[in-house]
């Protein structure tokens, strides 16, 4: 799993760290950015031994800024990108990995980036981080969930906002609106990211995944059918437990 231009994977007791790795580009999001994270994603889904993932940038100025649009509008024909896309849903893959996911954020977050790091659930940003949705004004819109991750995290009118008017947020407005849980000096990102990992690392496994499913898929369904999923994935959680002892 080591042979990849893009991205650098790696794991060391428990964690997963994927690198997203084109720093002279920002870390521009492109087609071989997107095969190799599908290749690591599937691989961590199906890890037994990876307990929690870290996603962080390379380089000084760029968590990820955004997608090389000339790469994707460079694709094969309508019919085999469309049949691509279907078979390497990344963003799908992204949503349904079992394992937490902390994004770790700086320098620029634009675009792709933020729908990245939208993507994870939760969100560490240095105080240098800069967000930004620029897509309206090049006269497309969102194409990796933007639309449907940004207002469950900010709420719709603010996320709106964002869409349509294009302002650039900073770390501390993020945190205010509910975009990043933390905001940290840029020496202390990888630091704190790392310290919350090994606290989620430390916890029992089955307990943490079921929590984080209960949670995302509680999201989309009625309070009574949520609550109704706690209740049967308290009872495997216990009943797992209760076994294992």
């Amino acid at each position: 799993m080591s042979d990849f231009s893009t991205i650098i994977y790696e794991k060391s007791d428990g964690i997963a760290y994927i690198t997203l790795n084109r720093p002279k580009f920002l870390n521009v999001y492109n087609i071989q950015m997107r095969d190799e994270l599908y290749q690591v994603l599937g691989a961590i889904r199906e890890d037994c031994e990876v307990r929690v993932a870290i996603l962080k940038g390379a380089g000084e100025k760029a968590f990820c800024a955004g997608a090389d649009l000339k790469d994707f509008l460079l694709a094969p024909s309508p019919i085999i990108a469309r049949q691509v896309r279907w078979e390497r849903d990344i963003w799908g893959l992204f949503l349904n990995i079992p394992q937490p996911l902390i994004a770790a954020v700086h320098g620029y977050v634009l675009g792709s980036g933020i729908e990245m790091a939208l993507c994870c659930d939760i969100r560490i940003a240095s105080d240098d981080t800069r967000f930004g949705l620029p897509e309206v004004g090049l006269g497309i819109i969102p194409a990796a969930g933007g639309t449907q991750t940004l207002p469950r995290v900010i709420g719709p009118g603010k996320a709106l906002e964002m869409l349509l008017t294009d302002p650039w947020i900073n770390a501390e407005q993020a945190q205010k609106v509910g975009l990043v849980n933390l905001v940290v000096p840029k020496d202390e990102l990888l630091k704190r990211a790392e310290a919350m990992a090994r606290q989620i690392a430390s916890f029992n496994p089955f307990a943490v995944r079921c929590a984080k499913k209960a949670v995302l898929r509680g999201l989309d369904i009625a309070l009574e059918q949520g609550l109704d999923l706690e209740k049967r994935l308290a009872f495997q959680v216990v009943s797992v437990a209760s076994h294992g002892s």
